[in-house]
């Protein structure tokens, strides 16, 4: 079998190629392993999994074998958004949580996700020690397993249901009253994901006019990856045009991830929400503390916290990193190019579902705006961002030829003199002007992500084509 690790967000593979049933057990003991390590397997774990194929047949394995491990498990009664598994292991005190999801990947993936009992995704010193022990394991694959119905007689095995304690934190965080008055008309579109049933009823609690697209389980997700990025977001934009709409709210398979659309259909970027979102917070929360993103993720965060006078926080890509400053409570929003944020007094976990209530308290107070006069009216105040991102295939030579311009980056590029290297993750040219390029390699596929941000749209085509040119030049 090949290796098991840890990327980003979990361990994902190809279902009955590498993320088989064998493979699971063995990475679900070598967790049961480390929380006995740890000291907490008395506390039990919560056990979630996504709409995908198999995957509540993976979740009754995972159950299985921590109720083997005499680990008590909390299982969902059914698919369930990544954040509600988070604020549930919070909420119960649990030790940890195991959700079966590959979160936005296309559907022929499975994967299984590690969560620390504070509802963060495990940290990487956490992860390699997991890799180690499945690793130490797969050379004798053996793992035993109690059935269900033994491990309920035992009492190890309780199954939940979580949505109702988590709207009751989704009121707690946002300004319901506010969004109530506003009376929005919202189509709402979970993509076949875990956000049905979670995303529309949050909506409707908070007096929205809701319409919902793609709300049965499909573990196909209508034939593409559920990921809500302009393309899967097109038919939103049509249904919001169409019934004139204040807003399209959308999330991906697991319902960490959102997608925006505007009153006119079209698709707001993240980038760009986590800027009008931080200004929203900063502006009506009695809140202490500053803003943190990733590496890969607009200055237009920085700029806003600079107008604001707040601190910036910078992390490597993965919402783990930001998880820690959300726990430390030292900012008020912690956020990701790729669709990820959560707030101050909720999980250190990205939650689609909380993103896409507070794009629709954000509308509500400022009725009769739309994301895109909001966004003029930031651009004024703070500057213009504007981002690119682009996945470029490599060959291996092509790999080969890349590394070394990484560590000597060129010190000029299209007229601009490159004022600082960052190598926080990848490697990041910032330029006097404020535009920047960043180039990361994957350590799973043979891609390297390009990040382009510019101030106009000239000067944003001219770096991603200088920025390729490093990529794939001689």
């Amino acid at each position: 079998m090949a290796q098991i690790r840890f990327g980003t967000s979990g361990w994902r593979g190809i279902i009955a190629d590498d993320f088989t049933f064998s493979n699971a057990r063995i990475v679900v003991q070598a967790i049961a392993d480390h929380l006995k390590a740890a000291g907490l397997e008395g506390r039990g774990i919560v056990v979630g999994y996504d709409s995908r194929f198999l995957a509540e047949r993976f979740a009754e394995e995972a159950a299985k074998v921590l109720t083997a491990n005499a680990i008590p498990v909390f299982l969902c009664d059914r698919d369930t958004p990544t954040p509600v598994v988070a604020y549930e292991t919070v909420r119960r005190e649990a030790g940890g949580a195991i959700n079966v999801t590959a979160s936005h990947n296309p559907p022929e993936w499975g994967g299984i996700k590690f969560s620390m009992a504070t509802g963060a995704p495990a940290l990487p010193e956490v992860t390699r020690l997991i890799e180690a022990k499945a690793l130490e394991l797969s050379t004798d694959p053996q793992v035993e397993v109690l059935e269900l119905e033994a491990a309920e007689k035992a009492g190890l095995l309780t199954m939940i249901d979580p949505l109702h304690p988590y709207l009751t934190q989704l009121r707690r965080l946002l300004d319901y009253e506010t969004i109530r008055r506003a009376r929005l008309r919202v189509v709402v579109d979970p993509l076949f994901g875990t956000g049905r049933g979670y995303l529309d009823a949050a909506c409707q609690d908070a007096g929205c006019e809701v319409e919902v697209l793609h709300d049965w389980r499909d573990p196909l997700f209508g034939g593409g990856p559920p990921d809500p990025g302009p393309k899967r977001l097109a038919e939103l934009g049509e249904q919001v045009r169409h019934r004139k709409a204040h807003l399209g709210l959308a999330t991906d398979g697991d319902a960490d991830r959102f997608g925006i659309v505007d009153s006119d259909g079209t698709a707001v970027s993240a980038n760009q929400i986590l800027g009008l979102l931080l200004r929203h917070l900063l502006t009506t929360r009695p809140l202490q503390g500053g803003a943190a993103r990733s590496v890969a993720t607009t200055h237009l965060v920085d700029a806003v916290a600079s107008h604001y006078r707040v601190p910036l926080y910078e992390t490597p890509v993965g919402f783990k990193y930001l998880g820690e400053l959300i726990s430390q409570e030292k900012v008020i929003l912690a956020g990701e190019e790729s669709a990820g944020l959560s707030i101050r007094g909720h999980v250190p976990e990205k939650d689609g579902i909380l993103a896409c209530l507070l794009v629709a308290e954000l509308v509500a107070k400022r009725r009769g705006l739309s994301l895109k006069q909001l966004l003029d009216e930031l651009h004024a105040e703070v500057g213009t961002f504007l981002s690119r991102r682009i996945d470029l295939t490599l060959s291996p030579d092509e790999r080969e030829r890349l590394l070394p311009k990484l560590e000597e980056p060129p010190h000029q590029l299209v007229g601009r003199v490159v004022k600082e290297v960052e190598r926080v993750d990848g490697t990041k040219l910032l330029f006097e002007d404020g535009s920047w390029i960043l180039i990361r390699l994957s350590g799973t596929e043979p891609v390297v992500r390009l990040y382009v941000e510019a101030r106009n749209l000239q000067d944003l085509q001219r770096l991603t084509e200088a920025g390729q040119e490093v990529v794939y030049g001689s």
